[in-house]
């Protein structure tokens, strides 16, 4: 139960950190943020929209218990993932620095995971 509970936790706040501050980047409208975002082909609208859908989306898996919310949650975050990752291949093509992605969609996959075990030992 502890090991479950330690790899838990620390997978999701890592995740939970790293999509956070992507999100508050977004809502801020970094001009770093802007140009890549806008070099996929997303108008300038959609940067604090998916800003604040990342936010919320990791106060919900940090927040104990909501399991209907935190399915959703991790499955927006996974989506959100997905896409950015799709969107880069096919304008950018593969480059080497990609492969970070790998390790967030490790951790993020942990983080679930373990969160089912979770709180399945706990109640």
């Amino acid at each position: 139960m502890k090991k479950t509970k330690i790899i838990y936790w620390s997978a999701t706040i890592l995740f939970a950190g790293f999509m956070l501050m992507s999100g508050i980047s977004d809502i801020l409208l970094e001009e770093e943020t802007v140009q890549f975002i806008t070099k996929l082909g997303y108008p300038v609208y959609f940067i604090s929209f998916i800003g604040f859908a990342k936010t919320l989306g990791s106060i919900a898996i940090l927040i104990p218990g909501f399991k209907k919310i935190k399915e959703w949650a991790y499955a927006g975050l996974i989506f959100d993932l997905i896409g950015a990752t799709y969107s880069n291949l096919m304008v950018h093509g593969f480059d080497p620095g990609m492969l970070f992605m790998a390790l967030i969609f490790g951790v993020a996959i942990t983080s679930y995971i373990y969160n089912q075990k979770y709180y399945s030992t706990v109640g």
